[in-house]
């Protein structure tokens, strides 16, 4: 395990992200991952969620999960209205077959989650 850092399953992640609030599957975030990946050291991700990207209604987060990796939080990425897109592309690493989740929180503090299943060939954390 790494040195520091919070090793968390899956659930924790999303518990310490939301703070315990409802999470909504919501076909707004188009979350883009291989159904195969070749190797799961580089396994590309790319989030676009469909948002104004207003003061009042923007993308405040996009967080990238793994079920069942050891640490399930792979990527936190921080939005405002300036960035003009609810977009994030990415490569992490998934130690075997598992769902990844995009799990996005919007300005008014609800979250919306997409997740897709991807099937690892070779481990990325031999």
């Amino acid at each position: 395990a790494p040195k520091g850092g919070n090793i968390l399953s899956y659930d924790a992640a999303v518990a310490a992200i939301t703070g315990g609030k409802a999470v909504t599957d919501s076909d707004k975030i188009k979350l883009t991952v291989p159904e195969i990946a070749e190797n799961g050291a580089v396994v590309p991700v790319k989030v676009n969620v469909e948002s104004p990207m207003t003061d009042a209604d923007h993308v405040k987060a996009i967080h990238v999960l793994s079920t069942k990796n050891g640490n399930a939080r792979c990527a936190d990425v921080m939005l405002t209205p300036l960035n003009g897109k609810g977009y994030f592309a990415t490569r992490i690493k998934l130690a075997g077959t598992q769902d990844v989740v995009a799990l996005v929180e919007l300005s008014d503090g609800s979250f919306l989650r997409a997740a897709k299943p991807v099937k690892v060939t070779i481990g990325g954390c031999g």
